[in-house]
């Protein structure tokens, strides 16, 4: 009997396994997490609460990245301290750097936000490359198709269950959108300022207008000559709400916007670190912005 049993075991094709899925940022996680579903769970290097500018691998997580069967990152324009990370892992194992994905639109930092042409990939015309791309729901939901694509590669026995999930975030970032862009449409027009430039993408989706920021780009500070330009803007007038960012103190925001009639606004969370994280931080991200920008803009 014993002989039989071990014999009907042996007989027995062993399940796959899933692979092991390692992302830098939440919504990049909760994109992996959709698609992966009730299979597994990728991993995020992100702490909650940690800048994604400025974040050093701990050494139990660089073992993680030099070992995951596959790494889903927006790319080193965003989160250079992965790119090292990533250079000692074995030949040929698989990455997916979102940014420079076939289908993914891009903009530069220094375009207009929210005008016609946005759909086009803009490249680097105007200067540096925007890494945000995140913000635009039409990426990712081109992503969830690229990530499930990937791991279906990895995994054949499971690559109709990764589409299958993809199919319907898809569907739900679609609704998501929609929801959205209603709530948005009463302040299109409405010039707003925001504490750095990172929100190109999202303005482009919903027709908001951005008249600027305190920090162009990712730059870490901006300096006394770019207050001064910003304090004359918001004393012009025409500037409705400033944002200031989580993670950052507001007194900055607070002291340009003294005396302007600019009303100050809640603080937006451009990459998800104040969130659960989880399938749903996404959708919570841009629900969490939306939300922002009108309650202060609606006004």
């Amino acid at each position: 009997m014993r002989y039989i049993i071990t014999l009907l075991a042996s007989a027995t094709p062993a399940l796959a396994e899933v692979p092991q899925v390692v992302t830098d940022i939440p919504p990049v996680h909760a994109l992996v997490a959709q698609v992966m579903g009730d299979l597994g769970a990728p991993e995020r290097l992100l702490a909650r609460g940690a800048d994604e500018h400025d974040f050093q691998l701990r050494p139990s997580q660089a073992r993680s990245v030099a070992g995951a069967d596959l790494v889903v990152w927006i790319g080193p324009e965003l989160t250079p301290w992965l790119d090292s990370a990533l250079s000692v892992r074995p030949e040929g194992a698989a990455a997916l750097a979102l940014l420079d994905a076939e289908g993914t639109q891009r903009r530069s930092y220094g375009e207009p936000a929210g005008g016609d042409d946005h759909g086009h990939d803009h490249g680097h015309d105007h200067g540096a490359e925007d890494p945000h791309a995140w913000l635009d729901p039409d990426n990712a939901r081109v992503w969830l198709g690229l990530i499930a694509a990937e791991l279906g590669r990895l995994d054949p026995e499971h690559a109709t269950i990764y589409a299958a999930n993809a199919a319907e975030a898809e569907a739900g970032i679609a609704e998501l959108d929609a929801r959205l862009k209603a709530e948005l449409a009463p302040v299109q027009g409405k010039p707003l300022v925001t504490a750095h430039d990172a929100f190109g993408y999202f303005a482009d989706q919903y027709g908001l207008t951005l008249a600027g920021s305190i920090a162009q780009g990712d730059a870490s500070a901006p300096g006394a000559a770019r207050l001064e330009e910003l304090r004359r803007e918001l004393e012009a007038g025409g500037v409705v709400c400033l944002f200031p960012e989580v993670q950052h103190d507001p007194k900055q925001a607070e002291q340009l916007a003294e005396g302007t009639g600019v009303r100050i606004g809640g603080a937006l969370d451009p990459v998800g670190s104040s969130l659960e994280p989880g399938p749903g931080a996404y959708a919570a991200l841009l629900q969490g912005l939306a939300g922002t920008i009108a309650d202060c803009a609606g006004r």
